[in-house]
């Protein structure tokens, strides 16, 4: 009685210890976003987001190119290392026991422990020594690799989550391999697959030093994938660093925008989890 009576004031306890824990990180996000609302909020509007950045002691300005490199520069990367990352995640969830997926599978584990400098500097190494410039595409072909560890595990884990039992009348019924991939697995895993892909598009939108070693940075628009281009985290780097108050006024209003954006993708992802998770 005495033993049963103390595991449950431990459990009590610990039970106590993981909501104070999580009420701390809570409070901290919640911090965090409203000093970067209170800070960024005047700033924000319809000219600062279309708006090219001025010189200094020059009023107004915005950051248009920054997003729109930004925007550019992510899409390129998910175009890049969704279709390559997903055959990948089909790879290893048909071969789960091949010697060639278990390496597969450890080797994207340590690129996901790779810090984002070392994948900057691998392609600064790679395509901007080689070129002799700064890039659009360089700084896409990193964020592509930043990218790629979180899609092909989650991708996988949702393939994964599809019952063995479908896919096993599936090919009861005739179906080849590559027509039970194709028309079962990954529509029954597509919602999870979206999740994915949209957690690691917010991971990169926040990159900054992959992107400042390959795309560096511009205060003009961009016409060509081949030229230097601003994004928004660069931005936010140089300007909280200067020594001049409207810039750091309009850092604050970039970093809005930013979290706001990275916000959006990580809460519409949980939603999304959560409802797929329920209808199974």
């Amino acid at each position: 009685m005495k033993n049963i009576q103390k595991r449950k004031a431990l459990g009590a306890l610990f039970e106590v210890l993981c909501v104070l824990a999580a009420g701390v990180a809570i409070m901290v996000l919640a911090l965090i976003l409203y000093y970067v609302f209170r800070r960024g909020v005047a700033v924000v509007n319809f000219s600062f987001l279309t708006s090219l950045p001025t010189p200094v002691g020059v009023a107004g300005g915005g950051i248009g190119n920054a997003l729109i490199g930004s925007l550019l520069m992510v899409g390129l990367g998910a175009l890049i290392a969704v279709p390559v990352c997903i055959a990948g995640a089909i790879y290893l969830d048909q071969n789960p026991a091949s010697k060639l997926a278990a390496y597969a599978r450890f080797a994207t584990r340590v690129l996901s422990g790779i810090p984002s400098m070392v994948v900057g500097l691998f392609v600064f190494s790679q395509l901007v020594l080689r070129t002799g410039h700064y890039s659009a595409l360089a700084g896409g072909v990193a964020l592509s690799i930043v990218m790629a560890p979180v899609i092909t595990l989650s991708a996988e884990e949702m393939l994964r989550l599809v019952p063995s039992s479908q896919r096993e009348a599936s090919m009861a019924l005739g179906a080849t391999k590559q027509q039970t991939v194709f028309r079962l697995i990954l529509p029954g895993a597509a919602g999870g697959l979206i999740v994915g892909v949209m957690l690691a598009v917010a991971l990169a939108a926040g990159q900054t030093a992959p992107v400042l070693l390959t795309a560096l940075t511009s205060r003009f628009w961009l016409t060509s994938l081949a030229q230097p281009t601003a994004s928004l985290p660069v931005l936010i780097y140089h300007y909280a660093t200067s020594p001049f108050a409207d810039w750091q006024a309009h850092a604050w209003g970039a970093a809005l925008v930013l979290v706001a954006v990275i916000l959006v993708l990580n809460v519409t992802a949980q939603v999304l989890l959560g409802l797929i998770n329920r209808r199974r």
